[in-house]
């Protein structure tokens, strides 16, 4: 869907993006992430045309980005802007119409979308006397009314309560899987666990990694592996020898217990299962991958410590 080659950007001779290159499967939900200033900013800018790269390009279906092809994206900046004075279904129409659709077809998505989201009350409401989360859930209405095939979505949680969360993740989802391309940049990192297939980091203008969200995962694995069991404690380590480091334990009630292991050497979780099965009843054992946010803050890391 989306092919960014070579690209590099700089301001003033600060260098913000350095020779990135990064790949949109058509159908997907694809994490953009990176601290703040890694350059994600900026290369969202560039696929909506609003800047242009120094070096490098990029093709959206195989061909070079023109501004014909923003009437098939849909664009949620992080800093929101609506017209204050103008009514709800007012400025949707407007928006629709700048992104090229009919007046009739305008009319019909704005209708659409208002009650797909159950705010049909909302319509003559000015957006100045909407509460902020009420105006967040009609900026992202507005990035989906023209109905886009690559939706770009710019920490599109924030500002939201809980229950909205939920709603906006769930929305994503069921665009996906309407064949809509999603690129979600964000600082939740429980949301790019939840919903992206792949991912890409960035820090201080580089690509430091870019994968499918299971690759990412099971690449910074620490060869841990979670056990719950019924038995006595002593059994169980005795049982792990020396291929098998106890890292935690916690007893959840009397004669059950939650256990981390650390995997040395070449053993397997399959090695483990033949080592426990005459020791102890075994209720769940499973390899531990970290978290999005543990992948983040470890690549990094290593990042950094390659540099001082």
């Amino acid at each position: 869907m989306i092919q960014i080659e070579g690209v590099s950007k700089s301001y003033q001779r600060k260098l913000v993006l350095d020779n990135v290159s990064i790949s949109l499967a058509q159908g997907q939900i694809f994490g953009l992430l990176g601290p703040n200033g890694a350059g994600k900013t900026t290369l969202i800018r560039m696929l909506n045309l609003m800047i242009t790269p120094d070096a490098g390009h990029v093709l959206y279906q195989g061909k070079p980005l023109v501004p014909a092809h923003l009437q098939s994206i849909g664009y949620l900046p992080e800093e929101r802007g609506l017209y204050k004075n103008m009514e709800v279904a007012e400025h949707l129409l407007f928006l629709a119409r700048l992104r090229g659709l009919s007046l009739q077809q305008a009319k019909t998505n704005v209708n659409k979308w208002l009650r797909h989201f159950e705010i049909e009350s909302w319509r003559n409401k000015r957006i100045a006397t909407l509460s902020k989360g009420m105006a967040q859930k009609v900026q992202f209405l507005a990035a989906l009314v023209h109905e886009p095939a690559l939706l770009i979505l710019d920490e599109p949680l924030s500002g939201f309560d809980p229950m909205n969360v939920e709603l906006i993740l769930n929305e994503i989802k069921a665009l996906k899987e309407s064949g809509c391309t999603i690129l979600l940049s964000t600082h939740n990192m429980k949301s790019v666990d939840e919903i992206c297939d792949a991912a890409a980091l960035l820090h201080q203008g580089k690509l430091l990694a870019q994968d499918n969200i299971w690759n990412l995962r099971s690449n910074s694995s620490k060869g841990e592996i979670a056990v719950r069991f019924e038995g006595h404690m002593l059994a169980f380590a005795n049982a792990l020898w020396t291929d098998f480091e106890l890292v935690q334990q916690h007893e959840i009630t009397e004669g059950r217990f939650e256990c981390l292991l650390r995997i040395r050497g070449n053993k397997t979780v399959n090695d483990l299962m033949r080592s426990l099965q005459d020791q102890v009843a075994v209720e769940r054992i499973e390899k531990r991958l970290p978290s999005m946010q543990e992948v983040f803050v470890d690549l990094i890391s290593q990042n950094q410590q390659q540099h001082d």
